[in-house]
């Protein structure tokens, strides 16, 4: 199993900035938005949201964020509100999505080792490795799959995981665990319907 989560190195995470200050004051939505919209983007990143729409989302969570500033528990974590209308946003997105007959994709870059030029087999390798990986990612649960792109891919520690989504470390090491069992199911009835295929 450890040989798959090394297939993470397929996707270099470029974090747009370190993580959100406070914001001064909680409930100007101009203030939350110069604080959290890098925030946003990265979560909406992380939960599986394709390069195209990721501006296009992250406007209507700050929507949403416009119509229920005034609900927010200012004694609560601004982060953890936010990630989870990005995650209902994001919810609806794969829904639609799927109506569509579309699929939501962690963003991959293309990469190569510096000075040295990949041969055309080398980058359809590469490719289908990270068609392969965005397939199962989208399998998980939407929080789970967050925390095992913060972990496996963006090579975060699960105290700072914690602090980037306001939720407990022990929630982190939970949904760390179930990602980890959720995506080993998911890569096993990959392989079995490779398996049956290959048998045809």
């Amino acid at each position: 199993m450890d040989g798959v989560f090394r297939m993470f190195r397929w996707f270099p995470w470029a974090a747009r900035g370190g993580a959100p200050s406070a914001v001064e004051h909680p409930l100007d939505v101009v203030a939350v938005h110069a604080e959290y919209a890098d925030f946003v983007f990265r979560s909406l990143q992380r939960l599986g949201v394709r390069p195209p729409d990721l501006d296009d989302l992250r406007q209507e969570v700050f929507i949403v964020v416009h119509k229920r500033l005034h609900t927010f528990d200012t004694g609560g974590s601004m982060q953890a509100w936010l990630f989870g209308i990005c995650k209902n946003i994001v919810a609806r997105h794969r829904q639609r999505a799927y109506v569509r007959r579309e699929t939501t994709a962690i963003p991959l870059p293309e990469t190569s080792s510096e000075g040295v030029q990949p041969s055309p087999e080398e980058n359809l390798a590469t490719k289908q490795a990270r068609a392969e990986l965005t397939e199962l990612l989208n399998e998980l649960e939407l929080e789970r799959c967050a925390v095992l792109v913060m972990f496996e891919i963006e090579q975060k520690g699960c105290e700072d995981i914690a602090k980037e989504l306001g939720v407990p470390v022990g929630t982190v090491h939970s949904r760390l665990h179930a990602a980890r069992k959720e995506f080993e199911k998911a890569l096993a009835r990959r392989e079995a319907r490779l398996s049956r295929g290959r048998r045809r």
